[in-house]
């Protein structure tokens, strides 16, 4: 897979307020037969990171945001992944945007685990910055578009890097 990094406009950072970011798209290219054209399927990973929260500087769900942006969400529901003690649970969204259609899995990871519940999520940041004066976390999405292999495909490609993701995160953010 190639990867590319991705800038996000100065307005739209502002509106998201993070701290920091990453947003790679990966494209990987399959060759169907020497005589027919390759197909292409990309990825894309956003990690938006803040170092501190606050009222009205939070971290906006998904589930505002892409709507807001021309979504549609046709199902959701959590997905467990990985096993045992590395297992976690994310939210995993069907979308739709015109003809586009979409997978996307998120969470939030950060001060040492992964949620994937937004009322979850706001407790825990309200205890943390009582308890440990610590706001800090970050929103991890993945999409994948749809194509003719479908959502079982494009599941297990997000899958496959959600569980790359995750513990290289574990590594990198306090605890």
């Amino acid at each position: 897979m190639k990867g590319e990094d991705v800038e996000i406009a100065d307005a739209e950072a502002e509106v998201a307020g993070f701290t920091a970011y990453a947003l790679r798209v990966y494209e990987a290219v399959d060759t169907i037969t020497d005589d027919e054209p390759s197909s292409s399927r990309w990825t894309s990973v956003y990690l938006g990171f803040y170092d501190q929260q606050s009222r009205g500087r939070t971290i906006h769900s998904p589930q505002n945001c892409l709507p807001g942006a021309g979504w549609e969400a046709l199902s959701s529901s959590p997905a467990t992944l990985g096993k045992g003690n590395d297992a976690f649970t994310v939210n995993r969204y069907l979308l739709q945007n015109g003809d586009d259609r979409a997978l996307v899995l998120y969470w939030y990871q950060g001060r040492g685990r992964v949620a994937y519940d937004e009322y979850l999520v706001k407790w825990d940041l309200l205890r943390d910055a009582a308890l440990r004066r610590r706001t800090d976390e970050a929103l991890v999405r993945i999409v994948v578009p749809l194509t003719s292999g479908g959502e079982d495909e494009a599941f297990a490609l997000a899958r496959r890097v959600a569980l790359e993701v995750k513990p290289a995160l574990d590594r990198a953010l306090p605890l």
